[in-house]
C-alpha cells in the first residue's frame, strides 16, 4: 500500500506544525464506488512500535503500516460506512486499545459561540471553553478548548499521554480557539496546554478556564464537575432575589481562610475557659495544616453565627500560587483554590452558610494578575490577556500585569468570571479589589511611565466600560446581590447605575471615613476637641454614594498595628476606645465590614502565616469585647432604624455635632415606619452626669445599648435602664433628656411607646 499523503504533510504532524491535524489524522474517505467506500485511517503514535485498527462492531482488525516516519501509521479499509473504530497500540512491553481522538470531528463550540466571545458578550463562555466531560458518538471523554489566537500550535498534556505534546495536537477554529475531544478521560484528569509560538518557544500553561488545580506548588489543571452538587439553599436564593440589600442589615466578617485557624489547635473554640492551654508557636508551625472547607463549615460558621454577622467576606479563594499574596495574585480565575479542598467542598461550605442565614462575599481581583509562567502572562507567546505596552500593561510597584480591558475576549473572560462565581458557587456578592488602580492610567506611575487616553486624560475609559458591563451583567442575572468597590479616590457615582453615568456597583467602601476614624481614635482624647470635624465630616458627603464602612485587613498589617494597638491610654482605655469606635461605626449610616481578630482585641498584627491569637479568649477583657460584638450585631439586625434608611437623607439627623469642647456628638437614626433611635457618643474618658440633649418626642426612652456596660468590661455608668423626658427646650426640640454619659461610651436610646402610653393613659 502506498502512502495517501506526502512526506511534507507527515512532517507537519510529526513536528507539531499543523494548525488542523484533523485534516490529516483520523478517518478520511478516499473513494466511493456504488455501495463500497474506500477509507484511510492515519495516526501519529510517537511511542508506538506497531498499531492496528479495530472495528468493534465487526470484530475485525487491520494492521497499520508506517509511512515517511516510523511512528506515523496508515491503514486503508473498504466498508460502506466507518463510524467507529479503535486503535490497538503496542509500546515496548505495553499494549493498549483506545478510541482515536481524531475520529471525533464535531466540536462543542458553535460558530455563534465564537462570534459572541469575539464581541465580548458570551456570558457563559466557561461552559464552552476549558475542559468538559461529554459524550460523542456514545463515547465518553473530555472536550478541551482554549483561546490562543497567536499560537502556532497547541497540544493537551497530561498523565494520559505522559505529558507528551506530540500526541494530542489540537485544531484551530476561526483563527481563535483550539479544540480537541479526547475519549476515555474523566473527572480527575490532570492536564495542561502546551503552547508553541511562531519562534518555536514552548509554554506549558494551566487552563485559564479550568475549574480546579493541583495544590501549589504544582500547577496542573484538573477536570472537575461543577454540576453534580445538590444545593439546599433554594429558599435563601429566592429571598435574596426579592430583597434590596440596601435596605437590609449588612454586617460583614472579613477573613482569610488560611490564617483564621489551623488544625494544630485541636479545638480552640471549645477551650476558651480559664484552664485553656496555650499552644507554643513553635509547635503550631511544625504541625499546622489548613482546615478544609468541611472543617470551616463545622468551626467557622457557628462562630460567625454566634457573633451575629450577616455575611462573611473571603479574601480571594480563586487559585493563586503564593500564600503570601493573601490570594490577590490570581492565576486560576475559574478555579477555587485547592488549599482547602475541592470545588464541591467549597459549594458545601457556602450551602451551609446559607442554611445558617449567612451570606458569602468573595474578593474578586480583575485589576491585575501575576507573571507566573503557568498563568495568563504571555499566554500564547504574545501579550494576550495583558496590554503589550508596559505603560498600560504593568504595575511595577506590585510586580504584576494589567488586563487589556479594551480587548473583547479579555473583557469577556472577566465578565463571565464574575458571573461564574454567582452561577456555580451561589455567592452573594463580590468585593472588587483596587478599583482605583483600574480607573486611572497614571495610578502608581511616575511622569513618562503612562500614556493618556484618546482625549488626553488620565481616566482609563476601557476599564470604566468594563466595570459598567460586569456590574450590569451580574445584576441582570442575579438581582439582590452585592457588588462592592474598594475605591479610594473621589471618582463620582461609583455606586450608581450605568444609565446614570455610574460604574454600576451598589456599594463602595468609605475609605475617607476609615482614615478619619483611625486618625481620630489614635489621638489622646484631650486633643480630640480640636478635631471634631474628623467625626462629623463623613455626613457631609455620605449621600453621594452607597457607602460601606470598612475596617479591613489593610489597616492591621505592614507595621500599622492591630486595631486595639492603635488606641491610646492604658489597657482599660484601649478596650473602651475600641467599643466606642465600633459603637459609633454601627450607629453611623452605612453597611459594616470588619476584619477577623478585631472582634476579640488581638494585640498583634494580622500575620498570614499564623493563626489568630485564640488563646487571648481565656482572658476576661477579650471575652467581654467578643460579647460586645455579638450584642451590637444583634441590636443592629433587630433595629430597622440602624439600617433601613442608610442611604436616604431622612434616615439620619444631627441633634448636636458642635460640642467639640466635650468631644460629644448626638444624632438620630430613623426607620421607614417613623421609629427612631437616639445615639449619644462621648469620645473622652471624662464622664458627664447631667448631659442634656433635645429629642423629637416626649416620653420614656429605654437605654437599649451602652458600650460601657459591665458585661463588656466597662465602668457600668449609665441611665438605670432609661430616662423620662423633661419639658425643657433644647437643641430646637421642646423636650429633652438629662443623661449620664459614660466615659468613652456610646449610648443608644429608643422611645418606649408602651410605657409612655400607659403612664399618659
Amino acid at each position: 500500500m502506498s502512502s495517501t499523503i506526502t512526506s511534507e504533510q507527515v512532517n507537519q504532524i510529526v513536528h507539531n506544525l499543523h494548525h488542523d491535524p484533523f485534516e490529516i489524522l483520523g478517518c478520511h474517505l478516499l473513494s466511493e464506488n456504488n455501495d463500497q467506500k474506500q477509507w484511510v485511517i492515519r495516526a501519529y503514535l510517537p511511542k508506538a512500535n506497531s498499531a492496528s485498527v479495530v472495528i468493534p462492531n465487526s470484530r475485525q482488525e487491520y494492521a497499520m503500516r508506517s509511512h515517511h516516519h516510523p511512528n506515523f501509521f496508515e491503514c486503508e479499509i473498504e466498508a460502506p460506512e466507518l463510524n467507529s473504530y479503535q486503535l490497538r497500540i503496542k509500546e515496548e512491553n505495553h499494549e493498549k486499545v483506545i478510541y482515536d481522538p481524531y475520529q471525533f470531528k464535531e466540536g462543542q463550540l458553535t460558530d455563534f459561540d465564537i462570534h459572541l466571545f469575539g464581541e465580548g458578550n458570551h456570558h457563559r463562555i466557561y461552559e464552552k471553553l476549558g475542559a468538559h466531560v461529554i459524550e460523542q458518538n456514545g463515547v465518553k471523554g473530555v472536550y478541551f478548548a482554549v483561546w490562543a489566537p497567536n499560537a502556532r500550535n497547541v497540544s493537551v498534556l497530561g498523565d494520559f499521554n505522559s505529558w507528551d505534546g506530540r500526541e494530542h495536537q489540537m485544531r484551530k477554529r476561526q483563527n481563535m480557539i483550539w479544540e480537541i475531544f479526547i475519549p476515555d478521560l474523566n473527572y480527575g484528569t490532570h492536564y495542561k496546554y502546551e503552547i508553541k509560538n511562531w519562534e518555536g518557544h514552548i509554554y506549558e500553561k494551566s487552563d485559564p478556564f479550568g475549574f480546579y488545580q493541583e495544590v501549589r506548588p504544582k500547577t496542573a489543571s484538573i477536570v472537575a464537575d461543577l454540576d453534580s452538587y445538590q444545593w439546599n439553599d433554594q429558599d435563601w436564593l429566592e429571598k435574596r432575589r426579592n430583597t434590596d440589600p440596601l435596605t437590609q442589615p449588612v454586617s460583614v466578617y472579613e477573613l482569610h481562610l488560611g490564617s483564621w485557624l489551623h488544625t494544630s489547635i485541636e479545638d480552640p473554640l471549645k477551650q476558651f475557659g480559664d484552664a485553656a492551654e496555650v499552644v507554643p508557636v513553635s509547635e503550631i508551625k511544625s504541625t499546622a495544616r489548613f482546615l478544609n472547607y468541611y472543617e470551616f463549615a463545622e468551626k467557622l460558621i457557628p462562630y460567625v453565627k454566634e457573633l451575629g454577622y450577616t455575611h462573611i467576606e473571603l479574601l480571594p479563594v480563586a487559585e493563586h500560587p503564593f500564600d503570601g499574596s493573601w490570594g490577590y495574585q490570581v492565576t486560576g480565575y475559574y478555579a477555587a483554590t485547592s488549599r482547602y479542598g475541592s470545588p464541591e467542598d467549597l459549594m458545601y461550605f457556602i450551602d451551609v452558610c446559607h442554611q445558617n442565614g449567612i451570606g458569602v462575599i468573595v474578593d474578586w481581583v480583575p485589576g491585575h494578575f501575576p507573571k507566573d509562567g503557568h498563568g495568563l502572562a504571555f499566554f500564547d507567546g504574545t501579550h494576550l490577556y495583558e496590554h503589550g505596552d508596559p505603560r498600560k500593561g504593568e504595575h511595577k510597584g506590585w510586580g504584576t500585569l494589567v488586563f487589556d480591558y479594551g480587548r473583547n475576549e479579555v473583557r469577556n473572560f472577566l465578565v463571565a468570571n464574575a458571573l461564574f462565581w454567582f452561577d456555580k458557587y451561589h455567592i452573594d456578592g463580590i468585593r472588587v479589589d483596587a478599583v482605583a488602580s483600574m480607573l486611572y492610567l497614571d495610578y502608581d506611575r511616575e511622569n513618562g511611565e503612562w500614556v493618556t487616553n484618546q482625549y488626553g486624560g488620565r481616566e482609563n475609559i476601557e476599564a470604566v466600560e468594563f466595570l459598567r458591563q460586569v456590574n450590569g451583567t451580574i445584576f441582570n442575572y442575579f438581582p439582590g446581590i452585592l457588588s462592592i468597590a474598594e475605591e479610594s479616590t473621589s471618582w463620582a457615582m461609583v455606586s450608581r447605575p450605568p444609565y446614570m453615568g455610574g460604574l454600576g456597583f451598589n456599594m463602595k467602601w468609605n475609605m475617607g471615613w476609615m482614615h478619619d476614624m483611625l486618625d481620630y481614635f489614635a489621638m489622646d482624647p484631650w486633643f480630640r476637641q480640636f478635631h471634631q470635624n474628623s467625626i462629623t465630616f463623613s455626613m457631609w458627603y455620605h449621600h453621594s454614594e452607597n457607602y460601606m464602612l470598612a475596617l479591613s485587613h489593610d489597616e492591621i498589617v505592614h507595621g500599622k498595628s492591630n486595631m486595639i494597638g492603635k488606641m491610646p491610654g492604658d489597657e482599660w482605655q484601649k478596650f473602651a476606645n475600641m467599643r466606642s469606635l465600633f459603637g459609633y461605626m454601627f450607629a453611623h449610616p452605612g453597611k459594616k465590614t470588619m476584619f477577623m481578630s478585631m472582634e476579640f482585641g488581638q494585640w498583634s498584627e494580622w500575620n498570614v502565616w499564623n493563626d489568630l491569637e485564640w488563646h487571648l479568649l481565656q482572658y476576661d477583657k477579650h471575652k467581654e469585647l467578643k460579647k460586645f460584638f455579638a450584642d451590637i450585631n444583634t441590636l443592629y439586625k433587630n433595629e430597622p432604624a440602624l439600617y433601613e434608611l442608610d442611604f436616604e437623607e431622612e434616615g439620619f439627623q444631627w441633634i448636636d455635632c458642635s460640642d467639640n469642647r466635650h468631644s460629644v456628638v448626638a444624632f438620630l437614626r430613623r426607620a421607614k415606619n417613623g421609629e427612631f433611635i437616639v445615639i449619644v457618643c462621648n469620645f473622652t474618658p471624662q464622664p458627664h452626669s447631667h448631659y442634656r440633649i433635645g429629642v423629637p418626642q416626649a416620653g420614656f426612652y429605654t437605654e437599649i445599648f451602652n458600650s460601657d456596660s459591665r458585661e463588656y468590661g466597662g465602668s457600668n455608668m449609665g441611665n438605670l435602664g432609661g430616662k423620662w423626658t423633661e419639658s425643657w427646650f433644647f437643641h430646637s426640640y421642646g423636650d429633652s433628656l438629662d443623661l449620664c454619659l459614660p466615659p468613652l461610651g456610646v449610648l443608644m436610646l429608643k422611645l418606649d411607646v408602651n410605657i409612655t402610653n400607659s403612664v399618659h393613659s
